[in-house]
């Protein structure tokens, strides 16, 4: 079996929950900094799903294997050749000025995948989000067109009489 490699400060770690991706920021000495949701609490077991749809979260600083517990984690610092990352020191400092502050979290716009390309790239990004989203757009751009269309047609209706 391969050894995990160890992260290096700066790095985004994936951690493959049972039904999603959570994401944290390492910062050397064993630590990450996430943002935690209430799922994230420890012992919030099935209800996680349910509470990642509640609105606050909280910046915290723990040992990246409390953090993974049982499940797999790995290195992804997916944006490296979209994005030029932030200076090292630049990543580790906005990251520890953020511990322990309370952070608006909802699926769709701050969650943990932004928050952490936010510090890394100084870009908020979630592709979670963004494949979730594009679905919802196209049906939304969809029916507004529809309706465009209708009114046109209408009007066409009124001119001629």
């Amino acid at each position: 079996k391969m050894p995990i490699p160890e992260p290096k400060p700066g790095d985004l770690i994936e951690i493959f929950r049972p039904m999603y991706s959570h994401w944290a920021i390492y910062v050397g000495d064993g630590y990450v900094i996430h943002l935690a949701p209430p799922s994230e609490i420890p012992g919030a077991g099935a209800a996680s799903i349910m509470s990642a749809l509640t609105d606050k979260a909280i910046v915290k600083k723990e040992l990246l294997r409390d953090v993974a517990g049982k499940d797999k984690y790995q290195v992804n610092n997916k944006h490296d050749k979209e994005y030029t990352p932030l200076p090292l020191n630049k990543i580790i400092q906005r990251a520890e000025e953020l511990v322990g502050q309370e952070v608006l979290y909802r699926l769709t716009s701050e969650n943990c995948e932004h928050f952490v390309n936010e510090l890394r790239y100084g870009v908020p990004r979630s592709d979670q989000v963004r494949d979730a989203v594009k679905v919802a757009t196209v049906t939304g751009v969809g029916l507004a067109a529809l309706g465009l269309i209708g009114v046109m047609l209408s009007r066409n209706k009124k001119q001629k009489q």
